[in-house]
């Protein structure tokens, strides 16, 4: 059988205050035509659907367009929640959706959603996993000691499905994964945890055949090539612009055994409606005559001006030519800050850690390191009584900035 594995959708991102509805809507459906001219039968959704626990009415209705259309063409849903989705949201009315061929899981209770599909080789087997912290396993089997990291958290929860290791068996997750302490490509725009206090050990996925991952946005396979992640729908931050994105067209063959299954993994490239790009010059060369109709030019660019004294309103003057320009970079500022009213931030759309670091990846050209994330969180946790990642703000908590935000977005180390 053939299915396409696609990662984090992340519907109703917006990116420097430009909505990205419709670029999703056009690249989802164009990898939707390209799965089923290359005769998928099973389109594997690994979670991040939305970019928000509270999704829009619009991103909700979108996904909704987009099953309507998958299944129009015969080809059967899986999807897992993400950290970013909310679980009862996602699986709202999953039991009723069965029937019409798309399966999602429900919040954890301890039980594994299975979902099985036969080819000519035998029976498949694929294994619905939402997003998983140590306390929701505890919780689940109600048993303090089961659950002390997220490997053993995730590790029990597979030590304990009836798997059939004679047949092919899909596992589909949203997990921080490393093999052996060594950690995958991360880009800015993910959510992750700090070092690998949130790691699953790839050891844990022994007993399945293929391991289709959301998590990270840049496609990449994790201590063996079946374990893999499909990366994002789009580029959603600066650290993204050279990852090309892609969905995962995987075959399953015939098995002979335990470990010995013939997999085939092909990338189908993502066809976005405009590229995010890195640019460099002077805010003259940039806006010369003509520049709006050079190829590129719509699409979203982080600039960096290569002038000896930064120009005045150089935003305003660069969307004359380049609407979508997403943030300017003064090189060589001192301070790292490039035109700050440049960027128009949905504040509702993002959490006080992601929008904060946007900004500071707008400022310096790069993402927070391990360190950086830590004095954020450490600041915002402290400045406004947030419980971990994704707790709402209380009112007007953003009229302020905690010292150690303001250093570290100035281009210190932190801590």
């Amino acid at each position: 059988m053939k299915f396409l594995h696609v990662g984090d959708l992340h519907l109703g991102k917006t990116l420097g205050g430009f909505p990205l509805l419709e670029d999703q809507r056009v690249a989802l459906w164009r990898l939707l035509d390209d799965a089923e001219a290359a005769g998928a039968t099973v389109l594997v959704l690994a979670g991040d659907i939305y970019d928000s626990s509270q999704p829009s009415g619009q991103a909700v209705s979108l996904f909704g367009d987009f099953l309507k259309s998958v299944v129009a063409r015969g080809i059967e849903v899986i999807a897992v929640p993400g950290n970013h989705d909310s679980p009862e949201r996602v699986g709202y009315a999953s039991e009723l959706l069965f029937g019409e061929g798309i399966y999602v899981t429900e919040p954890f209770d301890g039980d594994v959603l299975t979902v099985e599909f036969d080819d000519e080789y035998g029976t498949v087997t694929f294994w619905l996993l939402p997003f998983l912290r140590p306390a929701d396993v505890r919780e689940a089997y109600r048993d303090p000691s089961v659950a002390t990291d997220f490997t053993s958290a995730v590790g029990a929860v597979i030590e304990r499905l009836p798997i059939d290791e004679g047949k092919r068996n899909v596992l589909v997750a949203h997990q921080f994964v490393t093999a052996a302490g060594e950690e995958p490509e991360r880009s800015g725009s993910e959510m992750v945890w700090v070092g690998t206090a949130g790691n699953v050990d790839a050891g844990v996925f022994a007993p399945f055949d293929y391991v289709a991952l959301g998590h990270l946005h840049k496609p990449q396979s994790v201590g063996r090539r079946e374990v893999r992640y499909a990366g994002s729908l789009l580029k959603y931050s600066l650290s993204e612009a050279s990852v090309p994105k892609e969905g995962e067209l995987v075959e399953l063959g015939a098995k002979a055994g335990p470990g010995e299954c013939a997999v085939a993994i092909e990338p189908l490239p993502v066809r976005p409606v405009r590229d995010l790009r890195e640019v460099a010059g002077t805010l003259e060369e940039l806006t010369r005559p003509g520049a709006a109709l050079e190829p590129g030019a719509d699409d979203y660019l982080y600039v960096t001006l290569t002038d000896e004294v930064q120009p005045a309103s150089a935003m305003p003057r660069l969307r004359e030519s380049h609407p979508h320009a997403v943030a300017v970079i003064l090189q060589g500022a001192a301070d790292g800050a490039g035109d700050l009213d440049r960027v128009d931030f949905d504040m509702g759309a993002l959490d006080p850690l992601e929008l904060f670091g946007q900004f500071f990846e707008e400022r310096n050209a790069r993402p927070m390191n391990g360190a950086e994330r830590a004095l954020a969180q450490r600041a915002l946790d402290e400045a406004f009584g947030m419980a971990g990642p994704g707790a709402p703000a209380p009112m007007g908590a953003s009229e302020t900035a905690p010292a150690g935000l303001a250093a570290a977005a100035d281009g210190g180390e932190g801590a």
